[in-house]
């Protein structure tokens, strides 16, 4: 198959000379590790001494990796964006609440999210995190198997409400509906549940998607185990596919307390885990959904060519690929451009509730070898493509 993840004139069409001096100018200063550092801990204190710097950060960073501080903000971003046939995945991207009024917020804007979907071509899913409807410590103690008392019964028994009100509507819209995947210590009592949805809800087709994450060695036996109970059960699977964002903080805690790591060995373990899981479930499209969130342009291109010599058209609504917006773009928009289906996250909501998001993204950035410079390659050829016309 043609290498197309080279073109920067298709990947960089939308954006201006000014934006892309200012993505140069951002992607330089995330690949300098002690800068993100140092960054990191000015713009915290800034945002907790109430410090007016948000107008900075949203001329910056925010506008970079965000859609907008509310739904109707991210509009003209999702209809540029679809003008080259990348859609949208509206993403609440508040984290760390824990208050039972911050996740009936984050329930309530989840729903108008699926209800704007609903009405948009341009906007084919929605998403939620399971922390942003429940506790994290809810989850980890029912993963442990752990027995919850009465409060925490009744605590729980809100989150399921959460869940299924969130799925039905998404059944009743016909949105497609991510879950997105968390630690591995809360991240079991999260996929019992997200089961359990998708046995309601999927008998016809995957309307709900869990998220396998294939840094995980276990991963693809889950799938292999969870794809006969949909045998047995008579329900689709719905799987958001990706690496991993939590490897770190999964090592050290693994050190501290003394079990063995859920990560893969190596980098070359987990890529061969993420293909493997793409490939198995390209085997098994009669009732499986795949949504293969990656930023791996070698993945990408395994996902096209099994693709290719399975006879699945490039549009079958089955398997979506997805990136972050602000990165990989040289990826989605030539997807899009040879007729795949691509949809970026785009995060929104108020800015300094995102910024544990965007600090989270530069971190990230800096500990994926190659992504940071990868970004800086493909800006720097369109930025000396358009000054050779």
């Amino acid at each position: 198959m043609e290498k197309i993840f080279d073109n920067t004139q298709v990947a960089f069409a939308l954006k201006s000379d000014t934006e892309l001096d200012r993505a140069y100018f951002l992607f330089k200063m995330i690949a300098n590790q002690p800068l993100v550092r140092i960054g990191t801990a000015v713009t915290n204190f800034a945002i907790k001494a109430h410090l007016p710097v948000e107008g900075l950060i949203r001329a910056t960073v925010f506008d970079h990796f965000c859609g907008g501080v509310n739904e109707m903000d991210c509009l003209s971003v999702v209809d540029k964006m679809f003008t080259k046939g990348v859609t949208s995945v509206l993403d609440y991207s508040v984290e760390g609440k824990e208050e039972e009024d911050q996740f009936d917020a984050a329930l309530k804007m989840t729903l108008k999210t699926i209800d704007f979907a609903k009405k948009r071509d341009a906007i084919p899913f929605a998403v939620f995190k399971p922390t942003g409807f429940g506790r994290f410590e809810l989850y980890e103690k029912l993963g442990n198997n752990e027995k919850l008392n009465e409060e925490e019964q009744i605590e729980w028994n809100r989150v399921v409400a959460r869940f299924d009100l969130v799925c039905k509507e998404a059944h009743e819209k016909n949105v497609s509906l991510l879950i997105d995947g968390e630690e591995s210590w809360m991240q079991d009592a999260a996929d019992d549940l997200v089961t359990q949805m998708m046995r309601k809800y999927n008998k016809e087709k995957a309307i709900v998607f869990n998220t396998l994450q294939m840094y995980r060695w276990d991963r693809l036996d889950y799938l292999k185990k969870l794809h006969e109970q949909a045998k047995n059960e008579g329900f689709h699977i719905g799987m958001k596919i990706v690496r991993g964002a939590y490897m770190e903080k999964e090592n050290v805690r693994a050190q501290e307390k003394g079990y063995p790591t859920p990560i893969c060995a190596s980098k070359e373990a987990t890529d061969i885990n993420y293909d493997a899981a793409i490939s198995y479930m390209t085997e098994n499209l009669d009732m499986m959904s795949i949504f293969a969130g990656t930023h791996n342009e070698s993945s990408t291109y395994t996902l096209m060519n099994l693709m290719h010599e399975k006879g699945i058209k490039s549009n079958d609504n089955r398997i979506w690929f997805g990136q972050l917006y602000g990165m990989s773009d040289n990826i989605s928009y030539n997807l899009a451009d040879s007729n795949y289906n691509v949809s970026k996250y785009l995060p929104f909501g108020p800015v300094r509730d995102v910024m544990p998001y965007l600090i989270r993204r530069a971190e990230e950035n800096t500990s994926v070898a190659g992504q940071t410079s990868r970004e800086l390659m493909m800006i720097k050829a369109e930025r000396n493509r358009r000054k050779g016309k």
